[in-house]
């Protein structure tokens, strides 16, 4: 039996202090329902993790597409695989490629070099004798150096003209057409977000871990569409 509502106050300054009262909870409410939603959605991830570490194949793997609207991670702990006997036969070939002394393989030719110039300080390049030292060559050596993702934000300035004689519309500037009409997200954040997700296995809520260190508030519920 739902109770009798308790009759409102005919006082202004009363009725104010209940709308306040009442905007405050409903504000709370949504933050613990929000709150409660990314907890359901992590636990879901988890969950379907675990389901599809327990439960597929460990010599099957996708070949291009994968598993694109699975939200777990499709990788599977090293760790977890069970090792596997080797005949005799593996083993031999593997003791004969041990003698063979294996090297660094270079680095991929079609990267782009940043070059490192260090020289003698002008004190160093006299000989104790007293002659000028004379430069004979360089020895060089490389190392593999990654730039983290760089944020930045693409301003569209479209520019607006008329005609002051007749002063009939406006001509804008049109934009190029966009993966998502009225987006806030643009092509390059979209292919990072999707790559990120179905090839490199990554749930959204790491994702959105990934943007927070970059101080961008772009969690799993927002709308990237205006």
């Amino acid at each position: 039996m739902k109770s009798a509502q308790k009759p409102l106050s005919d006082n202004p300054v009363e009725l104010k202090e209940i709308i306040i009262e009442r905007d405050e909870t409903i504000i709370n409410c949504n933050e613990t329902i929000l709150s409660q939603q990314q907890r359901i959605d992590h636990l879901e991830e988890f969950i379907r993790l675990q389901k599809h570490r327990q439960f597929a194949a460990r010599s099957e793997k996708a070949s291009g597409q994968g598993e694109l609207f699975d939200e777990a991670e499709d990788l599977i702990d090293v760790e977890e695989t069970e090792p596997e006997i080797q005949t005799d036969a593996s083993s031999a070939q593997l003791t004969k490629a041990s003698t063979v002394k294996s090297g660094r393989k270079p680095l991929p030719a079609d990267l782009p070099r940043v070059r490192i110039e260090y020289d003698l300080p002008e004190s160093e390049r006299h000989c104790p004798c007293g002659c000028q030292r004379t430069l004979i060559g360089e020895e060089t050596s490389e190392q593999l150096d990654i730039v983290p993702a760089k944020v930045r934000v693409l301003v569209h300035v479209r520019k607006k003209y008329v005609c002051k004689a007749c002063e009939e519309g406006v001509q804008l500037a049109p934009l190029p057409p966009q993966p998502i009409p009225k987006s806030m997200a643009s092509p390059g954040l979209l292919a990072y977000i999707a790559t990120a997700k179905y090839q490199d296995g990554l749930p959204l809520y790491r994702l959105e871990t990934i943007f927070k260190r970059m101080h961008i508030d772009l969690g799993r519920n927002t709308r990237l569409a205006g």
